[in-house]
């Protein structure tokens, strides 16, 4: 799975693309494809912590744009790295770029292994939750499995554009009570007081791998797309 994310974010056209892992599996696996990889501290919280090792490491120029691209993504469209890059580069009060899709079916809504986003009316984050959000208050009666209205609701895609002082801004922060609550890295941003710029995909990713069901599901998709 993980060759084939890297893959899909070299045919994004990004400047570089580096594999960053604290497993000795992952790296030598990594090697043997021909990524460039590199080992980091065991320690760190989250990707994005990691990421900024990485960042230290090769000395990337402050106003670089990194971008975040998740290994349980296989179906990821190479097209989103660019976008969410292009994204924080057009819009200057923006520390960080995200993407979102809509949510259209009610297992979704209510996985919590779906990220949702709520965003304000200029496309600001506004939060980020595995709850089903936004809640009708008055759509689901009979509990949460009986909930008829979700419009609104949107899919958060696990992808993430930082400028780089942002980037090491994070790192240096501790985990907040939100990130850790909901095991959303994303969380320690907000709560933070950075501004998280969300845009629609301009393509719809297939699932991302969560468990070992959405594997199948995601071998399923891949095997049927190589018979077209």
């Amino acid at each position: 799975m993980i060759e084939h994310v890297h893959r899909l974010a070299v045919r994004s056209g990004a400047h570089e693309v580096v594999v960053a892992t604290d497993d000795e599996r992952v790296r030598a696996a990594c090697s043997a494809f021909g990524a460039e990889v590199e080992l980091t501290s065991p320690d760190h919280p989250s990707g994005t912590d990691r990421i900024a090792e990485i960042a230290r490491r090769r000395h990337w120029d402050d106003d670089s744009v990194v971008v975040n691209v998740q290994a349980d993504e296989p179906l990821l469209p190479p097209t989103l790295i660019d976008q969410a890059a292009g994204l924080l580069a057009s819009d200057p009060g923006a520390d960080i770029a995200t993407l979102c899709t809509p949510i259209t079916v009610i297992d979704e809504y209510l996985d919590p292994n779906v990220v949702k986003v709520v965003m304000s009316a200029d496309g600001r984050a506004l939060y980020f939750s595995r709850a089903p959000i936004p809640w009708n208050r008055d759509g689901a009666p009979a509990g949460l499995a009986s909930q008829k209205d979700w419009r609104g609701s949107w899919r958060h895609i696990g992808i993430y554009a930082y400028r780089l002082v942002v980037l090491q801004r994070l790192a240096a922060s501790a985990p907040t009570t939100l990130e850790q609550i909901e095991r959303l890295e994303q969380l320690r941003a907000l709560q933070s007081g950075l501004a998280i710029a969300v845009a629609v995909a301009d393509a719809v990713p297939g699932p991302g791998v969560d468990t070992a069901d959405d594997l199948a599901q995601v071998e399923r998709l891949m095997a049927a797309a190589q018979r077209t």
